[in-house]
């Protein structure tokens, strides 16, 4: 909609088109030429669509196609595109600042899996609940419009169309302006690499959307370094900027950047353009971007002036795959490399990712760039996750794979680690629902799918085996999508898992040795083959200790280890136990003895230093 003149201006890039017309649909339909631009550009300007009027575009080959910049696509991916006005909602939010990623506790969410509605409005009715356990920011996977009824989102195929299956853009406008309401960020997860495989015209209208020298696992790559590559960056960056500025959003979760593919140096890389447009449609709000890397590229959370990309924030496989062995014991595929020791842990802690340049057997090649210097907010630190969950073959969480005592310590230190935290939806209670691979495809893509996926989980050698693999859930069975949605109630049943989440996020909110993630103030030991201690060093003196025992009952009778040692004039206060009937632990005890330390089997306890006279 133009503001001056109340006309709506339509525009298309189409460079192999010499013709290109507007069909508007609806009671009063009509086709309308369309005025060549440059640079293979066509627009009109006119009076006769309204916001809510429906239309597509006919290209040269006499096809008519949904606009690939549709706001909405209220048919579906195949359907017209609809003209929207998001100037009409009435936002409420002008006090709101944004948000940093210091401080921050992210929580991944699946909107069509978050409710049993699945829709932008009961998942509204939930973000009191949410901001009440300790949640800070809101990381919504993909939202942009894909074929069929149900799907991850990765698949997308209209980038700037929030799929109609969640509701309106109103809606998610609604349910952004309620989280900030609430002091609640909201961040995008967006899909830069490649597009679905349904529902996909980019190509009718140039084949210069994508990339002739790069491929990705799931799809033709984007060309951003290639012949005609200009527009194909300005309609990804527009799109950053689109879901700050339009939908106010907090900032992207950018999904597997090393994927994303520009010869450009870092201050000219199509990812430092989309950060630089992410800030300026942010117009003083504070955002965060946050990185897939599998690579483990720390650069891109390097400022622009020291040759880094001007990112914020990476997810830390690394940490998650060091979790996930100690919790389960499986070391297949990518798992092979770590031994979830405690060493693993405090390095983790300490610096981050664990491979910053080493060999990495798995890929059989070095992984990752130095990064001991970043800030630990820099790294997101997770033990579930979309990804991870559905990859376990049954779609299992992990508290559903280890011991209740395991469980509970490694989330404790998570959860007070210095690294910025985040929890998948559910996670928070421990739900008992699982989340698998799911895609809505039509019958000839379907099977393909499916094939794709156990070829993929076949990587696990539990996962090959044909009994197994019989198991599996089909990604195209409605069936599949519907075990995926959470059951709020276990918020009540599983109460004691609800309980430590809350008060873990609570420590870590009003306690200064948690909530301050200063850079190299904690330290950490071994102190047997499966326990280690963390040292949290406070300013003041009033340090905090947490001491994480994954195994057996660990009886300390000789102690030379001064992280163990209480501060000056200071001994040691319990502060919180795993082991705690409340959170349905046998019992606490304090682990300093008369003659040593005891730590207690599969728990994992906080002391703080309180002074004496």
């Amino acid at each position: 909609m133009q503001a001056s003149t109340g006309t709506v201006l339509f525009r298309v890039w189409a460079p192999n088109s010499k013709n290109v017309n507007l069909i508007l649909e609806g009671s009063s339909p009509c086709e309308i030429p369309m005025q060549p631009d440059q640079n293979g550009y066509f627009q009109l300007e006119t009076r006769l669509a309204t916001p809510g009027s429906l239309y597509r575009y006919r290209l040269e080959d006499g096809n008519a196609y949904p606009d690939p910049a549709s706001r909405f696509q209220p048919e579906g991916a195949h359907g017209p595109s609809q003209v929207v006005d998001g100037r009409t909602f009435k936002w409420t939010d002008e006090d709101w600042k944004g948000i940093e990623l210091s401080n921050q506790v992210l929580y991944e969410m699946h909107i069509g899996t978050f409710t049993r509605e699945g829709t932008w409005k009961a998942a509204l009715k939930e973000l009191p609940e949410l901001a009440e356990v300790g949640i800070t920011c809101l990381e919504v996977m993909p939202v942009n419009e894909f074929a069929g009824k149900f799907g991850w989102g990765y698949d997308g195929v209209s980038l700037y169309a929030p799929t109609r299956l969640y509701g309106t853009p109103e809606d998610f406008r609604e349910f952004v302006n309620e989280a900030h309401r609430l002091k609640l960020g909201v961040i995008l997860d967006v899909v830069y690499n490649h597009l679905g495989p349904d529902g996909n015209y980019l190509p009718k209208f140039s084949p210069d959307y994508f990339s002739k020298k790069h491929k990705t696992d799931w799809g033709e790559a984007i060309n951003f370094d290639g012949e005609n590559c200009q527009p194909v960056r300005d309609f990804f960056t527009g799109n950053a900027g689109y879901w700050i500025e339009d939908f106010h959003l907090d900032g992207l979760r950018l999904d597997a950047t090393q994927n994303i593919y520009d010869n450009a140096l870092p201050e000219k890389h199509i990812l430092t353009e989309i950060g630089r447009t992410v800030r300026r449609a942010a117009q003083g709000r504070s955002t965060i971007i946050v990185s897939e890397n599998e690579s483990q590229h720390s650069e891109l959370v390097r400022s622009i002036e020291t040759g880094g990309y001007g990112l914020d924030g990476l997810w830390n496989d690394d940490f998650h795959h060091s979790a996930s062995v100690a919790l389960t014991g499986h070391q297949g595929a990518y798992y092979k490399d770590y031994r979830g020791e405690p060493q693993e842990f405090i390095s983790a802690i300490k610096y981050g990712y664990l491979y910053q340049g080493q060999w990495y057997s798995w890929q059989n090649q070095k992984r990752g760039h130095a990064g001991l210097d970043l800030p630990p907010s820099a790294f997101i630190n997770y033990l579930e996750n979309h990804d991870q969950v559905a990859n376990s073959g049954r779609g299992l969480r992990m508290h559903q794979m280890t011991s209740p005592g395991r469980y509970r310590a490694i989330k404790t230190v998570t959860l007070l680690g210095p690294g910025t935290p985040m929890l998948f939806q559910g996670e928070e209670f421990a739900s008992s629902s699982p989340f698998f691979y799911f895609a809505d495809h039509h019958n000839e893509l379907a099977p393909l799918v499916e094939r794709g996926r156990k070829e993929f989980l076949s990587q696990f050698r539990n996962l090959r085996d044909t009994k197994m693999k019989a198991q599996l859930a089909a990604p195209h069975n409605p069936a599949t999508f519907e075990r995926c949605k959470l059951n709020f109630y276990e918020r009540f049943t599983h109460e004691a898992h609800y309980r430590l989440t809350k008060d873990l996020l609570k420590l870590r909110k009003l306690d200064l040795n948690f909530n301050s993630q200063r850079h190299m103030k904690i330290d950490g030991a071994v102190l047997g083959p499966q326990a280690f201690v963390l040292r949290y060093i406070h300013p003041e003196g009033l340090d905090r200790i947490l001491l994480v025992n994954l195994g057996r009952d660990w009886d300390l009778q000789t102690c030379p280890e001064p992280l163990l040692a209480a501060p000056w004039k200071c001994e040691w206060e319990l502060l919180l136990s795993t082991d705690s009937p409340s959170y349905g632990g046998s019992g606490v005890f304090h682990p300093e003895t008369e003659t040593g330390w005891l730590l207690a089997a599969e728990s994992a306890t906080l002391l703080g230093a309180r002074r004496v006279n």
